[in-house]
């Protein structure tokens, strides 16, 4: 008997209604193998770009009724999932630009040499698509990151079909995003196969394993992810699996930036951990901060900000129970100290008759983050709205802290101006006289590096920015490979090279022929030649 999948009012915890049933094995099989039925479908260039933005403007023409769902069964919120929605679209095009453009088939001709020694065969090299590609949605982005978002665009961009499978916290989202999709495949003349969607546990782990999917994208938990990670390598065929899995994203506050501008620094950080209610990828979940009276300023500022953020509600009463029992678990750490300030203090974490929980910060020295033991807890990601500040007494427990953490997609330098160099008119005599200020800069920059896939200097880590020079992943937990989800390159993960070697010219594909006739940015014996 089919199992039902229910939409679920996270607010109340009332179902709302049946939005699909489960998949089994069977049903899997048959959205996989229609999937690879497609793909030739897709392999036109000019038909992917026309499907893509048709998929933007229907979801734009659409988009009350995908909101209005998606806050249903997220509680997000209009305006954070408006923006997010326009993200989305963002993307949608974004790919399509990159497919008309074909620089992502990296089309590289090495001719015939003979002076080399050895000689050189004719070499012709350009990238195709892998094959069906799984997609596991996440639950903070229902959008973004789930059935329209960027695992899925970037995949059919790069001509592979692509099976779902879909998140249980938005099931009727992500019915409806599917039905966007394939109507926007129907009215370029695709199959509406070239999407598919399935839901449940048993779904995610038969899909998996589906011997016709070539590679699969993932954002989620560690343990989950772990699992679909070893699952993909186990296989008697292994596939890549680019899986976003979680991360601390690690803020340090030098003594100079706190003593220059603490207020600013503590609003800020309070926003960056608040936003959406704690359940962003990149929210700082870890801060070093100086145990001075400028330190103190800092924490002021941030408690202050925080107790007057409103209680929030998780995106569902799975998460709400694992980040309240999480919170409690830490905070009761000898000399870690949680609470909250003003009006309705409370404790960090602490759930109310709604189902909503309220921001908090929790504060630890950081000398007990030095060395293995139960402290080590405090350096794994407590998911929603809460950090963890670390107080340092010595410059130097910086680096003994950073040392001990695991990979994360970010890693945040808040910074005086000083050590910013900017004081400095001469960026030359800059660059060959730093003084002892941007020194330390310069060497908490590189400690910080190996740490995380993106650095920022004076920023926040939450907000993404969806462009080519993007890099949203980092080391182990952090992501499973050295690839991107954001961005345009995010292409590479779902594309293989394969090199022609002295074909004739009749037998090669357009892409490598003599004279270029689709027209493709190339590079001919080491020189770049851009689009004809």
């Amino acid at each position: 008997m089919p199992v039902p999948v229910w939409s679920v009012d996270p607010r109340t915890g009332q179902r709302r209604e049946q939005a699909a049933t489960e998949a089994d094995a069977a049903a899997v099989d048959r959205a996989v193998n229609a999937a690879h039925a497609a793909s030739a479908t897709l392999a036109d260039r000019a038909t992917r770009a026309s499907f893509l933005r048709a998929a933007a403007a229907l979801f734009e023409e659409e988009a009350e009724a995908v909101v209005a769902v998606a806050d249903a069964e997220t509680a997000l919120g209009p305006g954070r999932l408006n923006g997010e929605l326009a993200r989305t679209t963002y993307q949608l095009r974004s790919f399509a630009d990159v497919v008309d453009e074909g620089e992502y088939l990296d089309v590289t001709i090495d001719h015939a040499a003979p002076e080399p020694t050895p000689p050189r065969p004719d070499l012709r090299r350009y990238k195709l698509p892998l094959g069906v590609v799984a997609v596991y949605s996440a639950s903070n982005f229902p959008l973004a990151f789930s059935v329209p978002g960027g695992d899925t665009a970037s995949a059919l961009a790069a001509g592979c079909p692509v099976v779902v499978k879909a998140h249980p916290d938005h099931p009727a989202t992500s019915e409806l995003c599917a039905a966007l999709l394939r109507r926007a495949a129907e009215r370029g003349g695709l199959p509406a196969a070239v999407l598919g969607l399935v839901h449940g546990f048993d779904a995610g782990v038969a899909l998996i394993h589906h011997p016709l999917v070539r590679a699969a994208g993932f954002t989620g938990s560690v343990r989950g992810g772990r699992a679909l990670y070893d699952a993909a390598a186990a296989r008697p065929h292994p596939i890549p699996f680019y899986g976003e899995l979680g991360s601390l994203n690690p803020v340090v506050i030098t003594e100079a930036a706190a003593r220059e501008r603490a207020e600013t620094i503590g609003k800020g950080l309070a926003g960056s951990m608040t936003l959406g209610v704690g359940q962003f990828c990149v929210k700082p979940g870890l801060v070093l901060a100086p145990a001075t009276e400028a330190g103190d300023r800092v924490l002021a500022s941030l408690t202050e900000a925080v107790g007057a953020t409103p209680p929030g509600v998780l995106l569902d009463a799975r998460m709400r129970d694992a980040f309240v029992a999480g919170v409690r678990e830490r905070a009761a750490l000898p000399e870690v100290r949680a609470g909250l300030p003003g009006e309705g203090a409370g404790e960090p974490g602490q759930r109310s008759p709604d189902g909503s929980v309220r921001a908090g910060v929790l504060t630890v020295p950081a000398a007990h983050l030095a060395a293995e033991g139960p402290y080590d807890l405090l350096l794994e990601e407590c998911f929603g709205p809460v950090t963890v500040v670390a107080r340092y007494a010595r410059e130097e427990e910086i680096g003994v802290v950073l040392r001990r953490l695991p990979g994360n997609l970010t890693a945040t330098a808040q910074l005086s101006a000083a050590e910013c160099g900017a004081d400095e008119t001469d960026g030359a005599r800059a660059a060959e006289e730093p003084d002892e200020a941007r020194r330390r800069a310069a060497r908490l920059l590189e400690q910080l590096t190996p740490l995380a896939g993106r650095l920022l200097v004076n920023g926040w880590p939450t907000g993404v920015a969806v462009a080519p020079a993007q890099h949203h992943g980092g080391p182990y937990p952090a992501t499973t490979s050295t690839t991107t989800s954001v961005g345009t390159r995010a292409i590479d993960r779902w594309l293989r090279p394969v090199v022609y070697q002295d074909t004739p010219p009749a037998l090669l594909p357009p892409e490598l022929r003599p004279h270029n006739p689709l027209g493709l940015p190339r590079r001919v014996d080491g020189r770049f030649e851009p689009r004809a």
